[in-house]
């Protein structure tokens, strides 16, 4: 069985060499533009098309305003400053995601809590949330608290994983009711959709990852998305280290961060953008063949996007029927010129977070021991 899933996926990407798990595609105008950085000297922070690849993002997700930052991780992390969270506030998220999501809650001096997901989206359980908040929260002078540790509940962080949506409006809806912050962890689902809203535009601010190996990448580089254009303003103020525009004296009027994305990086984003709707349908094209070819393998799940989405399949999942299952089908595709991979170790087991409040993780650990990608970069013209 496992030698019949090799031999089609070789086939789909028609190589019989190694097959990686998702790379990058150059197809459009990323020389151009990076010539053009070179050619007028703009490489650094500033130039046309920082400004450029904001506006076009903002566009495409319908966000009042973006801002681009030099990595995803950067970006949550400034997220987590514009809403508020401070040193001993806890932040509702989940167990199954990459590092770079509690990385970000570490920072602040904040501690994440770890609340279940949902089979059918992989991401953050409106269900899973509510259960843990009417057992273990109240609410005081119109904020929200822990009842068991005393801590503050500030925010809550779902991640789309893989680019599949979560169930985001009632996690808007049930955050609104404990007047607590959302901020959407949506790094890996540039062209993905919720009930026809882009994922990053529900919460107070979303984030998108362009590391080299998403869908469309600017080498290494996230973007904030905003529906308040001042906090984006703000925002936008506080990644170019809050400096005061002069035209020669050095005024900063808050504590700043470098995190600016580079001009140069910005182009290659300018180019890839250009094709995202491309590389979106093919993903799914993609998708679509793994899903009628796995409904021909016994004890192998092909996952699909949920009810009400349209998800842009950056990495495609399977679901093996258990723990030694996964364990097996990992060594014979990697020992066989496939890269496959496991979901990232889920949070709790890592000992930075092994003290970390959590409600039970059902979900989370059954998938944890099921889950495998596949390989699922796009396909046109390799």
């Amino acid at each position: 069985m496992y030698n019949d899933i090799v031999n089609f996926i070789h086939k789909l990407y028609r190589t019989e060499e190694f097959v990686p798990l998702h790379a990058p595609l150059f197809i459009g105008n990323e020389k151009k533009y990076l010539d053009e950085c070179i050619d007028t000297t703009f490489v650094s922070s500033v130039g046309k098309f920082v400004d450029r690849f904001e506006e076009e993002i903002a566009a495409y997700t319908g966000a009042k305003k973006a801002v681009v930052c030099v990595s995803g991780t950067n970006a949550l992390h400034m997220a987590m400053l514009l809403a508020d969270i401070k040193r001993e506030d806890e932040v509702l998220t989940q167990a199954l995601t990459f590092i770079a999501t509690c990385n970000a809650i570490s920072y602040i001096g904040a501690r994440p809590v770890f609340i279940d997901v949902d089979k059918d989206t992989l991401g953050l359980s409106p269900k899973a949330i509510e259960q843990w908040l009417e057992k273990n929260a109240e609410l005081k002078n119109g904020t929200c608290y822990n009842k068991n540790s005393g801590r503050r509940v500030r925010a809550c962080i779902p991640m789309h994983t893989f680019g599949h949506p979560v169930k985001i409006d009632e996690l808007v809806d049930i955050c609104k009711d404990w007047h607590i912050e959302l901020i959407e962890d949506a790094a890996e689902s540039i062209g993905s959709f919720y009930k026809g809203q882009h994922t990053g535009t529900f919460g107070k601010v979303g984030v998108i990852s362009f590391n080299g190996n998403k869908t469309i990448t600017t080498g290494g580089g996230g973007i904030l998305l905003f529906q308040d254009e001042e906090l984006g303003r703000l925002a936008k103020h506080l990644t170019t280290q809050a400096k005061v525009p002069h035209r020669w004296a050095f005024v900063h009027d808050h504590i700043g961060y470098n995190y600016r994305m580079p001009n140069i990086n910005a182009a290659l984003g300018c180019a890839q953008l250009e094709n995202l709707e491309r590389y979106v349908e093919d993903k799914r094209e993609t998708a679509d063949i793994y899903k009628k070819f796995f409904t021909t393998i016994s004890d192998v799940t092909f996952f699909t996007e949920p009810k009400n989405c349209r998800s842009n399949y950056w990495l495609n999942v399977i679901i093996m029927k258990d723990k030694k299952a996964q364990q097996d089908f990992l060594e014979y595709t990697n020992d066989n010129g496939v890269m496959t991979r496991p979901v990232w170790e889920l949070m709790p087991r890592l000992k930075m977070f092994e003290q970390c409040e959590a409600d039970g993780l059902v979900n989370t650990e059954w998938l944890a021991d099921r889950i495998v990608n596949i390989p699922s970069s796009v396909r046109l013209e390799r």
